[in-house]
């Protein structure tokens, strides 16, 4: 349900968007038809209304500015959780290796210490 804001008594024309500005006034354009561009508003009537958040303005069937609660639809977003950062797992048989590669180099290493 819409609720009404204004009293404004706006008489329509044919061929026309009326809308309320960046001011809180009401004016109109020249809608665009085919391939023809619209036209630049003008304004209907000075009302200086002061826009609220989370509400749509609109003008009514009598003219009047009336706004109603904005709908967001489509689809709930999940909240984002923390990431818990994951630790480098070292398989069992890596760690193997790597022993037999460091006795291997040190083996190396005493040999040639002594052979000189």
């Amino acid at each position: 349900m819409s609720e009404k804001v204004e009293k404004v008594g706006v008489k329509r024309e044919a061929g026309y968007l009326y809308f309320i500005d960046k001011n809180g006034d009401v004016s109109k354009a020249v809608m665009a038809r085919g391939g023809k561009k619209g036209g630049k508003p003008t304004k209907v009537a000075k009302v200086g209304l002061k826009k609220e958040a989370g509400y749509l303005y609109f003008i009514d069937k009598n003219g009047d500015i009336s706004r109603t609660v904005m709908s967001r639809g489509g689809q709930k977003r999940k909240s984002k959780k923390k990431v818990a950062k994951k630790k480098k797992v070292v398989k069992r048989g890596v760690k193997k290796m790597a022993k037999k590669i460091v006795k291997k180099v040190a083996k190396k290493a005493t040999k040639k210490g002594k052979k000189k």
